[in-house]
């Protein structure tokens, strides 16, 4: 029997993965501007087609994400603690590998920029290991997705179909904006940037939660995960004083 709680938590969820989707959007749209438009567009499809899919088969699997947070391996030293499951090795080579990916895209486009201006040929970037990546970061947003649609709706009913509905919609609403958001990020290269940092900061949160998670303490100080609203407040604050930047640019031109 559908009850005013769930349609609730259903509509409240939905929102939630769309909103914890946008940095999967991000990541998926400055890869995918790499190559023409009809590539763009089925990069783009197939990697949120394949974070629709990773975490259906989580919801499915709660049980193993269950077992993915037991102690695996246990460190007790003087200066150095933690608890390692399976749940925080994957946030963790997730952190790694956002900030690694995220400082090479920098990188690449400002020596890319010198290099074509020095006409020398930059350096090719497979469709497949586009793929690749992306299907990697699916892995490790999709843990975070599920965990916090798990924690939303413990103890409703029918909690297992509200959840799966909920990233069905929100994906294929993120399937329709992504093209759009796409065009725009790639049509303006200091969104790129911008974008590229918002990268940074996830894979240093996916970081600290990974520690947080495993009870790291080092030389006494435990260390404690980024709240989720902060992050978010200065992303949204940072991209709005570049859409105002880009208006008063735009005004200048006109």
């Amino acid at each position: 029997m559908i009850t005013p709680d769930l349609i609730v938590a259903f509509l409240t969820l939905t929102f939630l993965e769309v909103v914890l989707g946008v940095d999967n959007i991000i990541f998926i749209s400055i890869l995918a501007g790499r190559f023409p438009v009809e590539k763009r567009k089925k990069l783009m499809q197939i990697g949120l087609l394949t974070a629709m899919g990773m975490r259906i088969l989580l919801l499915l699997g709660v049980n193993s994400l269950t077992k993915m947070q037991a102690t695996l391996i246990q460190f007790d030293t003087q200066y150095f603690s933690s608890n390692i499951s399976v749940q925080t090795l994957i946030l963790l080579a997730g952190g790694l590998f956002l900030i690694y990916k995220s400082t090479h895209e920098i990188f690449v486009k400002v020596e890319g920029n010198l290099a074509e201006n020095n006409s020398e040929k930059k350096p090719s970037f497979s469709f497949s290991k586009a793929l690749f990546q992306i299907v990697l970061i699916d892995i490790v947003f999709s843990f975070d997705s599920i965990l916090t649609a798990v924690g939303m709706t413990n103890g409703l009913p029918y909690a297992l179909w509200i959840m799966i509905a909920a990233v069905v919609i929100s994906i294929s609403i993120m399937i329709g904006f992504a093209d759009p958001i796409s065009r725009f990020v790639n049509k303006h290269p200091s969104l790129q940037i911008l974008g590229l940092t918002f990268l940074l900061l996830i894979g240093f949160m996916l970081l600290t939660e990974a520690a947080s998670l495993s009870g790291t303490v080092i030389f006494g100080s435990s260390i404690s995960t980024i709240p989720k609203g902060y992050l978010y407040f200065a992303i949204a604050f940072s991209l709005g004083v570049e859409v105002l930047n880009m208006r008063i640019r735009k005004a200048k031109g006109n």
